[in-house]
């Protein structure tokens, strides 16, 4: 990126974010070196990208507080939606392993996690409660920890969106179907990419809708933009399971598609955060200008599973339509865990902790690459993923049964999906497998071992793999 570009996108948004009120006067802004690391730029940039919102008097420093939105300016009142009822009980949830196992998917490096931090946040704001806090919460979510969030898209992903716009859920399952439920009708078909995650098709079975696989290569889903279908449900960032990110040319025929035919874009952010390669990629919705898209997020993959604690972005046009049903899919999340993941978010604990995840996924994955080809040699290829939090490891033997072997894997104590469980069209053999817990070089030689046994036990007696 052009470093005219670079301090100018620094620029539009904290601009962005001020206007719209998500930064609001006499707020503290990112450091200089924070914002560089979210936006894979130098911190020179961000600093010229500082200094001319300074000289346009939208900033000022105070010495060792550092930089704030002027007090000078008047920031632009907003009404935060907010409403009191009964809370329902959850629907359907994530099917589980009782426990975790070595490679298993969606589950952050949790020996990473600042436990000692969340102990003393939920502690503080236990012991802060007030009467009023004890009632249902809000079914659309706490209306500050919106406000973060909002802000918190702003910055890490380029989202401009208002607090009411922002949903709070319990997970992937109550956001997507929540979604399904406002905007498609019984029997609407909905492409989704191919191989993708199984749990969405199965969830669009579920509501009644048809889904529709399409293919994906190295450049995201190959979207026909002829095609008439009611929606499109994408993982642009990291495509899952692949981990390619969504061309800029396919994105933006996508979005050209949704608003030529007034379809809906339902874009799954799970790990958007994480990139190994490259600098990081905006989503989706940051260049979506005619708001067809609807933004799903979480916090699993950036904090820990089980917060249960989700978000959607919908566009404004359709506010209404989601708050008329909250009742139905929403307030399913504690009022302490809402604030302490505000807390959380807050006092710069969530930045910091992506940030040091960056680098931690970065060399557990190059160790896990680099032990497992040398313990399986020239039996296995490693897909060279820029980003995400899981390895795609396929076999040259292509007898191999992905799907036999993985239920073997777990017999053994080790975690794998088979590739095939996660297509619709025939897929070369291959498992996926997570490398965000593994610790060291030593622990992964001894699962890479444990791992190859399972792989040889799993073969024909008749044939040999190749060492």
């Amino acid at each position: 990126m052009p470093k005219i570009l670079a301090y100018k996108q620094v620029y539009q948004r904290i601009h962005s974010a001020i206007l719209k009120g998500t930064l609001k006067p006499g707020e503290r802004i990112p450091s200089t070196r924070t914002l560089a690391k979210e936006m894979g730029v130098s911190r020179g940039t961000v600093e010229e990208g500082y200094a001319l919102l300074k000289a346009e008097g939208y900033l000022e420093s105070k010495g060792q507080a550092g930089t704030l939105v002027s007090e000078k300016l008047h920031s632009q009142p907003r009404v935060l939606q907010s409403k009191t009822t009964a809370r329902q009980p959850g629907l359907q949830s994530e099917v589980e392993i009782p426990q975790v196992l070595p490679f298993q998917l969606g589950i952050p490096a949790l020996d990473k996690f600042p436990k000692e931090v969340w102990a003393r946040m939920t502690a503080r704001c236990a012991r802060n409660i007030h009467k009023d806090d004890l009632a249902y919460p809000s079914v659309y979510g706490n209306p500050q920890l919106r406000e973060a969030i909002a802000q918190y898209l702003q910055l890490s992903r380029g989202i401009q969106c208002e607090p009411s716009q922002v949903f709070i859920t319990s997970g992937y399952v109550n956001s997507i179907n929540w979604i399904f439920h406002v905007l498609l009708k019984k029997h609407a078909s909905v492409v989704m990419e191919d191989p993708g995650y199984p749990l969405t098709r199965q969830l669009l079975i579920n509501n009644g809708l048809t889904p529709l696989p399409t293919p994906v290569d190295k450049n995201g889903i190959i979207f026909n933009s002829e095609s008439k279908p009611d929606a499109v449900v994408v993982t642009p960032a990291h495509q899952s399971p692949t981990c390619v990110y969504l061309s800029l040319e396919r994105r933006q025929a996508l979005l050209n598609w949704a608003e030529t035919n007034k379809r809906w874009i339902i874009e799954d952010d799970y790990d958007g955060e994480y990139r190994h390669t490259g600098l990081p990629l905006p989503a989706l919705k940051s260049i979506d200008t005619q708001d067809r898209v609807i933004y799903s997020g979480t916090f699993s993959k950036v904090m820990f599973p089980s917060l249960r604690l989700a978000y959607i972005v919908v566009p404004p046009s359709q506010l209404t339509a989601f708050e008329q049903v909250s009742e139905l899919f929403a307030g399913n999340v504690s009022a302490l865990t809402q604030a302490s993941v505000l807390s959380f978010i807050k006092e710069g604990h969530l930045s910091r902790h992506i940030q040091r995840m960056r680098k931690l996924y970065r060399e557990r994955r190059n160790i896990m690459a680099t032990v497992f080809q040398k313990v399986l040699g020239s039996a296995i290829n490693i897909d060279p993923q820029p980003g995400g939090m899981n390895m795609i490891v396929m076999f040259t033997d292509k007898s191999i049964n992905d799907n036999t072997l993985a239920k073997k894997m777990i017999e053994a104590g080790l975690f794998a999906q088979g590739l095939s469980q996660w297509a619709n069209s025939q897929q070369e053999p291959g498992v996926i497998l997570s490398f965000t817990n593994i610790k060291d070089e030593a622990q992964c030689y001894e699962l890479a071992s444990r791992f190859k046994a399972v792989l040889f036990s799993s073969i024909n007696d008749h044939r040999q793999p190749i060492f």
